[in-house]
């Protein structure tokens, strides 16, 4: 199996350490055909992209198509949940910049309201040490993410399960709805083998990227390929793989 794009790399506009042209060479090294610069949200304390970079990143990018012609570099973002109604951190403004939107839960962002913070913040830890909040959680959790789905049209939800815990299975349903992929993380170890085979029983595509943070990490997929390949998932139900 082998991975052709990198659909989830950030860079020094959040907390990334390297440049968006040190990831773009850094890709074109590893043999890829695409990259994403996908940057977190305005509203993740110290790390999201200023609002006015956007558009500065936008003509970074263009200027590199001209550039590269071996590789399509694309600006995304990964938004942030700040309500549980699904609402997440970029507006239509930067939603009609991009080419491709990311979402996922971070206990970075700032909710939108006291009553997300509570959920966010205190009902999932709360969870760890109590059965029913736990389970409480889980369900909001999970709405949380469906309600994003439905509400904007996001191309790929990113390690779900790895900062809050969430119900795959119905997760895996509405994206296949919607047609959201959900995220195979070589960095956070989530999707799990586990996750991958009870999503996978659903008709919902998958990518495996490396969440970079460093050039040197674009395109470093490893593990990622490895679980994929652990839940005996179908190639033809990655996005971004090929034999």
């Amino acid at each position: 199996m082998r991975i052709t794009g990198d659909y989830h790399t950030h860079t020094i506009y959040s907390h990334g350490k390297g440049t968006i042209r040190e990831n773009i060479e850094s890709a074109i090294k590893k043999g890829l055909k695409e990259i994403a610069i996908c940057d977190h949200g305005p509203r993740h304390a110290g790390f999201g992209v200023k609002r006015k970079n956007f558009q500065k990143m936008r003509d970074e990018i263009d200027a590199f198509n001209k550039e590269y012609k071996d590789i399509n570099i694309l600006l995304g973002v990964e938004a942030n949940i700040v309500g549980y109604d699904g609402e997440i951190d970029v507006d239509e403004y930067i939603i009609k910049m991009i080419d491709i939107l990311l979402v996922g839960f971070h206990f970075g962002a700032v909710p939108k309201s006291i009553g997300d913070a509570y959920k966010m913040f205190v009902l999932n830890y709360m969870g760890k040490h109590f059965k029913g909040a736990a389970e409480k959680a889980r369900r909001l959790n999970t709405q949380a993410v469906i309600n994003a789905i439905n509400r904007y049209d996001i191309d790929l939800i990113t390690h779900p399960g790895a900062k809050v815990d969430i119900d795959t299975r119905e997760l895996a349903k509405a994206a296949a709805k919607r047609g959201t992929a959900l995220e195979i993380n070589a960095s956070h170890g989530f999707l799990t083998v586990e996750y991958i085979k009870i999503a996978a029983q659903e008709d919902v595509k998958f990518m495996i990227n490396s969440d970079a943070h460093t050039p040197e990490d674009v395109g470093k997929v490893d593990k990622g390929i490895k679980r994929a390949l652990e839940a005996n998932l179908s190639i033809d139900r990655i996005i971004n793989a090929t034999n």
